[in-house]
């Protein structure tokens, strides 16, 4: 990647997450500063997020560590913007297949920027829309099909990373098997499951996926079941 491009993002990315925190911390505290409405007891307050704390903070990290590689440089408007898995990364995955660039390469990463970009401002505008006519369309959004329909949409979002996944490619390589890597995984995680109950604790198993799908990865590779081969090699 271009020095230059990778400083340049690298610096706005930063300074925009800093703004973005600002906002976000700054508004709620100014809000109670003119109203007086600060928290009577701080100590019951942190009471209160402990156990939304021990969900989302494991769940953030893996997040991060998970989706910055397919993310790249768009890794700061995505989290910043949010909607992560249920919107920014099927985007990523859907123009890098449509555009024919892998993850981990220039031109992966200025895709995935851009659409992540473009993203963002459709869904503004799209929020902007719907808050004007939430209550015209109140009995649209209210009816049996609405609902129906809505209990599917994770669903097929997540099946479609799944599918968009399961491929030999691996940036500017060729791994052939590597689809295999999930089988074990899934196996690992289903039986546990089944003994353990893991509702709540999604953060922790995505990391703990992430380790296991990395020593997999390792030892299939050093057995010769994944083959590497560099995609533009003659």
């Amino acid at each position: 990647m271009n020095k230059k491009y990778e400083n340049s993002i690298h610096r706005l990315g930063r300074v925009g997450v800093i703004i973005g925190i600002c906002f976000m911390l700054g508004i709620p505290a100014i809000v109670s500063a003119v109203y007086k409405v600060w928290p009577e007891n701080i100590g019951k307050l942190l009471t209160a997020c402990v156990g939304l704390l021990a969900i989302y903070i494991p769940t953030n990290v893996a997040e991060v560590l998970g989706y910055t590689p397919v993310l790249g440089s768009s890794a700061y408007i995505t989290f910043l913007t949010g909607n992560v898995t249920n919107l920014k990364i099927p985007v990523v995955l859907n123009a890098q297949a449509l555009t024919d660039c892998a993850q981990g390469t220039d031109e992966g990463d200025t895709i995935a920027s851009i659409a992540v970009a473009v993203s963002s401002i459709i869904t503004t505008v799209i929020i902007a829309f719907g808050v004007l006519l939430m209550v015209p369309l109140k009995p649209i959004l209210m009816s049996s099909a609405v609902q129906t329909a809505s209990l599917y949409l994770l669903p097929a979002l997540f099946g479609g990373l799944l599918l968009s996944n399961i491929n030999q490619d691996c940036g500017e390589y060729t791994a052939k098997n590597k689809s295999w890597i999930l089988v074990p995984t899934m196996l690992l995680v289903i039986i546990i499951n089944h003994f353990y109950p893991l509702l709540g604790k999604e953060g922790f198993i995505v990391i703990g996926c992430m380790v296991v799908s990395v020593v997999l990865a390792y030892a299939m590779y050093k057995a010769g079941f994944i083959k590497m081969s560099e995609k533009n090699a003659k």
